[in-house]
C-alpha cells in the first residue's frame, strides 16, 4: 500500500502541475482537510482544498512542483518539492499581480486512506516568496 500511497501523491503534483483541477478527485477524498492555511486561507473543513488549489492555480501560471524526495511511512506521505511558478493571476489572499516568478522549496505531508490524500500538510519558504514576488510582509493585527 505504501508505494500506491506514494504514486497518489506523485499523481497529485502531476495533476496540480498540468492544471488538471479534474484529476485531483482521483487522488484526493471528496473530504480532505488542508491544514495549510498562510497564503490560501479557505476554511478548515472537509473539501476546501480542491477550492484553495483552484485559487492557487488561478494565482500562479505557470505554477509547477518539482519532486526531490519521497518518504513514506504507514498511512503517510512526505514529499519535499521545489515549487515554482509566476505571479500572473488574482486571489483573495494576495496582492494583485505582480507578474514576477518564484522558486522555493517545501515540505509537504500526506495522510492517505485507501489510496486517496485524506490530510495534507505543508511548510513552504513563505519569506522567500513574499521577497522574490515583492510581497509586503503581512503585519499583526
Amino acid at each position: 500500500m505504501l508505494d500506491e500511497n506514494k504514486k497518489s501523491v506523485l499523481g497529485f503534483f502531476e495533476a496540480v502541475g498540468n492544471r488538471r483541477v479534474e484529476d485531483l478527485p482521483r487522488f484526493m477524498a471528496a473530504d480532505v482537510v488542508d491544514h495549510n492555511k498562510i497564503i490560501h486561507g479557505e476554511a478548515d473543513e472537509p473539501g476546501a482544498a480542491f477550492e484553495g488549489l483552484r485559487q492557487q492555480l488561478l494565482a500562479f501560471d505557470p505554477l509547477k512542483v518539482r519532486v526531490k524526495e519521497l518518504i513514506g511511512e504507514d498511512a503517510r506521505v512526505a514529499a519535499r518539492v521545489t515549487q515554482l511558478g509566476v505571479h500572473h493571476g488574482t486571489h483573495p489572499r494576495m496582492p494583485e499581480p505582480t507578474g514576477r516568478s518564484f522558486e522555493i522549496e517545501a515540505i509537504w505531508i500526506f495522510t492517505l486512506t485507501k489510496g486517496k490524500i485524506t490530510e495534507i500538510r505543508a511548510v513552504s519558504d513563505r519569506l522567500g516568496l513574499f521577497l522574490q514576488l515583492g510581497w509586503q510582509w503581512p503585519q499583526a493585527d
